[in-house]
């Protein structure tokens, strides 16, 4: 029986005005082999509201810094069971939509475990992902992007650098 560790995590689907999504291509460091496209995000620390933690963590994996307000509410949450390091987690995770102009990444702020198990980054278009027979999370990404882009985004600030 597979014991779960439990976690919370927010993450963003930052956009770009070319309709492109950032990914990070990451692996696990237990399995190398294991390469999967995901989206910026992460962990929420003990009593973090996810917004809060989905700006943090923004601005640590890209250098975006925004205010959580910025982010507004969730537009989707699932839960994700994966292991990671040799860990079994059970993740419920909120997804925030932020559209930018365009925008250079800065990953300087990644912490260890991040510089160990992230190999590259890459904008993506929703059809190009789909069609491109590799690995992404969450599975449900592709047509997520396709829906939100033809939902409207009044209120939403932008940013650009």
């Amino acid at each position: 029986m597979t014991v779960y560790t439990p976690r919370r995590a927010a993450r963003v689907l930052l956009v770009d005005a070319a309709g492109r999504v950032l990914l990070f291509e990451g692996f696990d460091p237990a399995r190398p082999g294991h390469r999967y496209w995901f989206t910026p995000g992460g962990g929420l620390d003990p009593g973090e509201a996810p917004a809060v933690g989905a700006a943090r963590e923004l601005a640590e994996e890209t250098g975006l810094r925004l205010d959580p307000s910025q982010l507004g509410e969730p537009v989707w949450s699932d839960a994700t069971e994966f292991s990671f390091d040799g860990i079994w987690y059970r993740q419920e995770q909120d997804f925030f939509l932020f559209r930018v102009d365009s925008w250079q990444v800065d990953t300087t702020g990644f912490n260890d475990i991040e510089r160990r198990s992230i190999a590259d980054h890459r904008w993506w278009v929703p059809d190009e992902l789909a069609a491109s027979g590799d690995r992404f999370y969450p599975p449900e990404l592709p047509t997520l992007l396709t829906r939100l882009g033809q939902s409207t985004t009044a209120g939403q600030d932008e940013a650009s650098c």
